[in-house]
């Protein structure tokens, strides 16, 4: 619906208005629709990034860009379901999370950006804006049905599926959809190739789960030579890959918070091994879709990944102890 009403054509136009900036349009463009819990949300992320890289990317890199910022706000926001998870297993608020993710966040953001975006020209090939205030108010028209996804989940506690059906539905009616437009949207939306491998994908992961390999981890990981949160860490990293987040946050929490008392910090630093894995999974839906998006297979997407996501990490591990010392 957005492609056939140029919604997100135009929101990049606004977006070049406000910052006339490439390397921004991309990263700022994928971080705001990585506030939506949704793997649909990977297409539209790939449309605005593939359209302002191509040319200057190469199609594994411009996955791995879409992946890597479209999900830095899964990392910390109660939008989804891992942060919430943890935050109630472990009794650490929320507020003192996001607080202490602010430098996880930047620093995700960091090695996404060097590495990719830095040799991105920043002009992006069209002129100035002449009113960026009018900019700003049209960016907001241009993506209100997705603002309006977000309100319902965030102000409202809807969850995805119902949130995403009433901006559907207000988007008919004030889009002016006819039944001669939309039938082909529906028959679209059902993509063959991207079902049967989400599909596939969670059957595997069902599999994993059933052969009992996370619960075996711990007792293996536990005679390792290292200090306790390390193997806390190397577990969720570990059992994230294999698990997904949510998998390896149920099982490892409570036993992590039992064994170190280490409130806020340990969360931190559990969630950023959690999610460094997610963008390692193969069991992650999302990774299925950006690599079926940009024609690669999933291993080169994982593959590109590996490095930053163990630089990001190693990285962890410093700051983790650093809040120790601040005394946090």
């Amino acid at each position: 619906m957005l492609e056939a009403r140029s919604q997100i054509k135009l929101a990049q136009e606004d977006l070049n208005g406000l910052f006339h900036n490439r390397r921004i349009n991309v990263s700022g463009a994928a971080l705001f629709i990585g506030l939506l819990p949704s793997a649909a949300a990977m297409i539209l992320c790939g449309d605005i990034v593939k359209d302002a890289t191509e040319g200057y990317l190469k199609p594994k890199d411009q996955a791995f860009v879409t992946s890597w910022f479209r999900h830095i706000p899964e990392s910390s926001l109660p939008t989804y379901s891992s942060a919430l998870l943890m935050a109630s297993l472990s009794s650490v608020r929320l507020g003192s999370f996001i607080l202490g993710m602010i430098v996880p966040i930047l620093t995700l953001f960091a090695l996404g950006y060097f590495p990719c975006l830095a040799a991105l020209p920043k002009d992006p090939g069209t002129p100035r804006s002449q009113n960026r205030l009018r900019d700003l108010q049209n960016l907001f028209l241009h993506l209100w049905t997705l603002l309006l996804i977000l309100i319902l989940i965030l102000a409202f506690g809807i969850s995805v599926v119902p949130a995403v059906a009433i901006s559907i539905v207000a988007g008919i009616v004030i889009y002016r959809f006819s039944i001669q437009e939309l039938l082909p949207m529906f028959r679209g939306a059902f993509e063959v190739k991207l079902l049967l491998n989400t599909f596939l994908v969670l059957v595997l992961k069902e599999f994993i789960g059933y052969t009992g390999v996370l619960e075996e981890l711990p007792e293996t990981l536990s005679i390792l030579p290292i200090p306790a949160y390390l193997v806390f860490g190397i577990l969720f990293l570990l059992g994230g890959i294999i698990s997904g987040a949510s998998g390896i946050i149920a099982l490892g929490t409570p036993i992590a918070f039992a064994a170190l008392n280490s409130g806020m910090p340990l969360m931190v630093f559990l969630m950023c091994m959690a999610h460094a894995a997610s963008q390692l999974s193969p069991t992650h839906v999302c990774l299925v879709v950006a690599s079926d998006y940009f024609h690669i297979t999933l291993g080169e997407l994982i593959r590109r990944t590996i490095p930053v996501a163990l630089l990001f990490c190693v990285l962890m591990i410093g700051y983790y102890n650093l809040l120790l010392i601040l005394g946090f």
